[in-house]
C-alpha cells in the first residue's frame, strides 16, 4: 500500500509542478536573443541526465557522453551546440556528474557547467525506486566581439558583455523500475522563483516525461515508447511523442520524435561491446523556416566504463 501511496504522490506531484511553472511563465520577463527551441536528441533515450539532473549515476559504473550538432548548415552565423557530460554511481544510493553545455548563435556565445549531486531510493521492490537531483550550474552569456560587423564601441554590446556571471539550481525528480519511467525537471529553479531572469528566449522553464519499455525478443530486443511535455521561454510549451527501437540484443537502435513545433528527429545508433555507443541524429527544421534552411544533424558518443 505504501508503494502504491509513494508512486502515486510522485505523479501526483509531478503533474502540479508543470502546471504551476506553466501558470508563471507569462509572468516573466524575457531577453531578446534567441537560443535553441530544440534539446540534443541523445537527451530523449541515450542521455536522459542532459535532461534531468535526478538521473545521474542511475547505473552503475561511468557514462561519458558527448555530442555535437550543427543547425541550419550553410548559413554563416548558424548555431552550433556542443555537449558533454559524466556521470557516475557512488555506492547503491548516491549519483555526481558533471554536465557542460555551450552554444553559439551569430555573436551570442554561452557556456553552462553544472554540477549534480543524485539521491536513489529503493522502494519495496529494489527494481522499483525513487530518484532526487539537484545541480548547480554557473552560466556566461558574451558577445563575441572579432566577428561583429559594426562599432564594437556600441554602448549596448559593452552593458551585454559587463553583465555579472551568474549561478542557476537545476532540481530534477524521477520513478522508474524495470519497465515505467516517469519524470519532471525545473532546468533554471532560481530564475523562476525569484524572478531575475536572465536566460535568453528558448532556454527550458519545466521538463516532464513518461516511457514503458516493452521487452520483445533477440531481434527485436525492446521497444520503448516517450512522450515528453516542455516548457520553453518565450514560445508555447512543446509536446514530443515518440520510440526507440533496441535490436539485436542492444547492439543497434533506430528511434524518431515527433514535436509540436512541426518537426521530427529521427536517428540510428550502434552499441560496440556495450561500452561505446554511437549515435547520428536529423532534426527536420521547424515549420515556420523550413522552405528557406535545412534542418540540424548531431553526432553523440558514449563510454561506459567501471561497470
Amino acid at each position: 500500500m505504501s508503494k502504491k501511496l509513494n508512486i502515486r504522490s510522485f505523479i501526483v506531484s509531478s503533474l502540479l509542478l508543470a502546471a504551476g511553472i506553466n501558470n508563471q511563465v507569462s509572468a516573466q520577463s524575457l531577453s531578446n536573443a534567441k537560443a535553441l527551441l530544440e534539446p540534443s536528441g541523445t537527451q530523449y533515450f541515450q542521455n536522459q541526465y542532459l535532461a534531468n539532473p535526478a538521473m545521474a549515476g542511475l547505473e552503475k559504473g561511468l557514462h561519458l557522453n558527448a555530442a555535437y550538432r550543427n543547425q541550419w548548415n550553410g548559413i554563416e552565423g548558424a548555431p552550433i551546440t556542443k555537449f558533454f557530460s559524466a556521470d557516475y554511481a557512488v555506492g547503491n544510493r548516491v549519483g555526481t556528474g558533471l554536465h557542460i553545455f555551450n552554444d553559439v548563435a551569430g555573436l551570442i556565445n554561452r557556456t553552462r557547467v553544472a554540477l549534480t549531486y543524485a539521491y536513489h531510493l529503493p522502494l519495496t521492490n529494489p527494481d522499483q525506486q525513487l530518484h532526487f537531483g539537484l545541480s548547480l550550474a554557473w552560466n556566461v552569456q558574451r558577445i563575441d566581439y572579432k566577428n561583429l560587423n559594426g562599432d564594437p564601441n556600441d554602448p549596448s554590446v559593452s552593458a551585454f558583455n559587463r553583465r555579472d556571471n551568474y549561478f542557476e539550481a537545476e532540481y530534477g525528480m524521477a520513478y522508474t523500475d524495470t519497465k515505467l519511467t516517469i519524470q519532471a525537471s525545473l532546468p533554471n529553479v532560481r530564475s523562476l522563483f525569484t524572478g531575475d531572469d536572465k536566460e535568453a528566449d528558448g532556454g527550458g522553464i519545466f521538463f516532464t516525461a513518461a516511457s514503458y519499455r516493452f521487452a520483445v525478443n533477440e531481434a527485436i530486443t525492446s521497444i520503448e515508447p516517450k512522450i515528453c511535455y516542455r516548457g520553453v521561454r518565450g514560445f508555447d510549451n512543446i509536446l514530443d511523442a515518440g520510440v526507440n527501437v533496441s535490436i539485436l540484443n542492444d547492439v543497434a537502435n533506430v528511434m524518431a520524435m515527433y514535436h509540436t513545433t512541426k518537426s521530427v528527429t529521427a536517428g540510428i545508433g550502434v552499441n560496440i561491446l556495450k561500452t561505446v555507443g554511437i549515435q547520428a541524429m536529423y532534426t527536420t527544421q521547424t515549420g515556420g523556416i523550413k522552405t528557406y534552411v535545412d534542418g540540424t544533424y548531431e553526432i553523440g558518443a558514449t563510454v561506459h566504463l567501471f561497470r
